[in-house]
This record gives structure tokens, sequence and C-alpha cells, in this order.
């Protein structure tokens, strides 16, 4: 499984598996919820509870690595972040304005700083001044991709 994963993915997994896993193993829902939601991924009742069962109850690291990769293909984040978007966007116009999403990006959720809204709206190519339309599609694509691995 190490190789879907970048070596600083797989450090951070580890760290994160052996701080919540008791005796380095998990063994219950609470465990593999705990260390899934942390790393910043939303996996129902239903696939914990799925997950485990096909681990026998027990996850190591490796078992987890699998886990890990497995429920990335499902969960599709840049297609629920579209989704939102076009929620807010009655009129369809697949444009935001930049004032708007500095906003968002601000005061919702995870609060961004502004230097840290400044610096995904440089690698965005978001003018500056926020004065403009963002395409929300095009912003999406951008900011999650994958970060480049130069090992």
């Amino acid at each position: 499984m190490a190789r879907f994963f970048r070596e600083q993915d797989i450090d951070e997994f580890r760290e994160c598996f052996y701080l919540n896993a008791r005796n380095g193993s998990i063994r219950t829902l609470d465990e593999l919820s705990l260390i899934m939601r942390s790393l910043g991924m939303s996996p129902t009742i239903a696939e914990l509870k799925k997950y485990l069962k096909d681990k026998g109850g027990k996850m190591s690291f490796a078992d987890f690595l699998e886990v890990i990769h497995s429920h990335s293909q499902v969960e599709k984040v840049p297609d629920e972040i579209l989704d939102a978007f076009r929620a807010a966007d009655p009129k369809g116009k697949g444009m935001i304005p930049a004032k708007e999403l500095k906003h968002i990006l601000g005061r919702w959720g995870e609060c961004l700083s502004s230097r840290e809204v400044d610096q995904i709206f440089r690698e965005a190519n978001v003018s500056a001044n926020t004065s403009g339309m963002v395409k929300y599609a095009d912003f999406v694509r951008i900011v999650c991709a994958p970060v480049p691995d130069y090992y």
C-alpha cells in the first residue's frame, strides 16, 4: 500500500495511528473513527463497521493503509466542494465574487488567516484585489490538485 502514498503522508498516517490506537492496533469503531477523522476523512458509521469487519475486528497499520487507500477512492472531496458551490449558485453562473470567496475561506469551517487566503488566491491565480469573479470549478480544481512530490 505504501506505493499509493507519499512518504510524508505515510509518516502523518503512522503518527496519528500510533497516537490513537491502543496496543498498536485498532480494535474499536471509536478508534478507527477518531483516526480517520483526524486525518480529514469523513467515513460513515456503516463504512467504519465494514472496514473493521473486513479486517476481522483488529486492524494493524498495514491494514489501516489499505483502508485509507480504499476510502480515498470512495470519498470525492472536489466533487463535494463543487456541489456545495453549485447549491449556493441558484442562477448556475459557475462563478462567485472573489470578495465572497475570501469571506467564506476566512470565516467558515476551519477559518483561514488573511495570509493563508492570500496565498491560496496566489496559487489559484485569483486577483489579489478581490474585485473580480472566480470560476469556482477552476478554483476547486487548482486547490484540490495533489501537491507535487519533489523527492
